[in-house]
């Protein structure tokens, strides 16, 4: 009986024979090599070392948990060849666990960064830090995008200070850039620290599902403060989305890839240039005839107009081949803030959603509105507002944590905006909202208003001022009312008890009634685009079928007149 040998698995593939170069001129004689060709061999491996470093097992593990290498993130960005920069290698791997290249993603260059997570976890020490400082810097200076795939766990414990120093020197060259160059983050693995706060810097954050970044891990907040959390509870996409730290939450890694391809096709290159134009085969004077269809429906419903509606459905018929990018959609929905073409033209849309909370904006929509306006604002994209609220959302809970700070915040980055911009009103527009919303005094170029604009200071409680003498008349005359239709029923017979409740009833109506008739008197007088057409509030009016058509037409005579330039003048001690 043979001994069985034990049979030990392996990712070594025993077929594979290592390439071999040779280093020698096509045609060349045959010769000895000598210390040049040495040299060369070594060179050669040094340059290769980069991207077979990991290793089949590091490689291996790394897929195991649903990951990309560095190198394979790149390919789902580009197909062509990166320009791989500052390829530092030293003896304790200083600098090799962070890619820096410049990639070009559809005819355009983009400085790009990657943490190599096969490498020493990704890790930051001095050296690395200097080289992803240096290729910022570098996108800074030549006006190019930058996009970060972050996957590291922080700075290198045993390179000490200089770990530190390393993010350090990062956090400062991102933030110079900032304003300068567009940048995205992609978030992948488990980021922590430093790992946190350099891409947040960015432009936009992108994270997958599965994913961590936050300034502590579980374990920290375990042992500091005793608290159980799971790695998803504390800095998971579901937090972060919520709160407007991700702009962007997508399934997986390809996912995250593509969305920074899709967002890089409505930025500009640098501040001093427009975001580039695309032909369209969509026509600028295609009808609106859907969005017809939507406010007949909905307001010739028995709620009228104060039927709610999803404000997405009118910017899909406004925007180039219905097709736009959604910022912070799953935060914030009573405002809908997107990139979208109108004419080839990209432009920033800023509306308010009737179908969430009535449109009211609260203190996170100010936030999410005020950062997506100030970076069209930076980048030279042009905003059009579409509103339909009924003002800014009132209560205890909102003035506690600071709705006049936020609505602040959204109403600075409204009268900053230097870039073109048009407002157009739907419904509802009223009070400080209206104010605040791009009107004409707070510098729209263009206010278009559709003929079921409601504008005015106040709702329908409006009517308690305008008709306040009438209304006190009605409700003063309720007592004598009450008894003198109960006298009348008791004169034709019945219990007293019967006679009073079945008056107090019909008054009830009768006063419901009246509060009905001046409601209506108020909409009819106040509550329609009228007056503010008189005043000029509104510079005209224009068909739901016709809407397309018109903020095209007004979009391109305005960017006739606009020159792109980095943002000048005084600085707002508030941003």
């Amino acid at each position: 009986m043979g001994i069985h040998k034990k049979l030990v698995p392996s990712l070594e593939n025993p077929f594979h024979e290592p390439e071999t170069k040779q280093f020698k001129i096509p045609g060349e004689i045959v010769r000895q090599p000598g210390i040049y060709e040495e040299s060369l061999k070594e060179g050669w491996e040094i340059m290769q070392r980069p991207e077979n470093a990991a290793g089949v097992v590091a490689t291996e593990k790394q897929h195991l948990k649903k990951r990309m290498t560095v190198w394979e993130r790149i390919r789902v960005l580009t197909d062509k060849d990166p320009i791989v920069l500052y390829q530092n290698w030293g003896k304790n791997l200083d600098g090799a666990s962070i890619v820096t290249a410049i990639v070009n993603i559809e005819g355009r260059d983009v400085a790009l960064y990657g943490h190599d997570f096969t490498v020493r976890a990704g890790s930051m020490d001095a050296t690395n830090g200097r080289k992803l400082a240096s290729l910022i810097k570098m996108a800074g200076e030549r006006g190019i995008p930058l996009i970060g795939m972050n996957d590291s766990a922080g700075a290198f414990v045993p390179a000490g200070v200089g770990g530190l120093d390393g993010y350090a020197e990062a956090f400062a060259a991102l933030r110079r850039i900032s304003g300068v160059v567009p940048s995205i983050m992609c978030m992948f693995g488990y980021n922590a620290g430093g790992g946190a706060y350099l891409p947040r810097q960015g432009s936009f954050m992108i994270q997958p599902q599965d994913t961590f970044f936050g300034l502590t891990g579980p374990g920290v907040v375990k042992s500091v403060l005793g608290e159980d959390v799971t790695a998803d509870e504390l800095g998971g996409p579901g937090v972060h989305g919520q709160s407007g730290v991700t702009d962007f939450v997508v399934p997986d890694e390809v996912s995250a890839l593509r969305k920074a391809k899709e967002l890089l096709r409505y930025f500009p290159d640098n501040n001093s240039t427009m975001a580039p134009f695309q032909e369209t085969s969509d026509p600028v004077t295609r009808k609106t005839w859907d969005a017809d269809i939507l406010f007949k429906k909905a307001f010739n419903s028995p709620s009228g107009y104060n039927t709610p509606l999803d404000i997405r459905i009118l910017i899909q018929q406004i925007c180039d081949h219905g097709d736009y990018t959604e910022f912070q959609p799953d935060r914030a929905q009573n405002t809908i803030c997107a990139f979208s073409r109108l004419g080839g033209n990209v432009v920033g849309i800023v509306a308010n959603n009737s179908a969430v909370s009535s449109g009211q904006i609260d203190i996170a929509a100010s936030y999410k509105n005020a950062r997506f306006i100030r970076f069209c604002n930076v980048y030279n994209i042009p905003v059009v507002f579409i509103e339909d609220t009924t003002g800014f959302l009132p209560g205890t809970d909102q003035e506690r944590n600071g709705i006049v700070q936020a609505g602040r915040a959204m109403l600075d980055s409204i009268i900053d905006l230097r870039t073109p911009r048009i407002l157009l009103i739907v419904r509802n527009a009223f009070g400080g909202a209206y104010a605040a919303f791009n009107s004409y005094a707070t510098g729209a170029d263009v206010v278009l208003a559709l003929p079921t604009t409601r504008l005015a200071v106040m709702g329908n409680a409006g009517k308690e001022f305008v008709f306040k003498k009438e209304l006190a008349a009605v409700r003063a005359s309720v007592n004598g009312k009450v008894a003198e239709r109960t006298t009348q029923l008791l004169a034709a017979g019945g219990s007293e008890a019967q006679a009073k409740a079945q008056a107090e009833a019909e008054v009830a109506e009768w006063v419901k009634q009246q509060e009905a008739m001046y409601s209506a008197q108020y909409e009819k007088e106040l509550m329609n685009p009228k007056e503010a057409l008189s005043l000029g509030s509104i510079s005209q009016l224009v068909m739901p079928y016709d809407l397309r058509s018109s903020l095209a037409q007004n979009l391109t005579f305005l960017l006739r007149h606009y020159e792109a330039s980095p943002m000048g003048g005084v600085q707002r001690e508030f941003h």
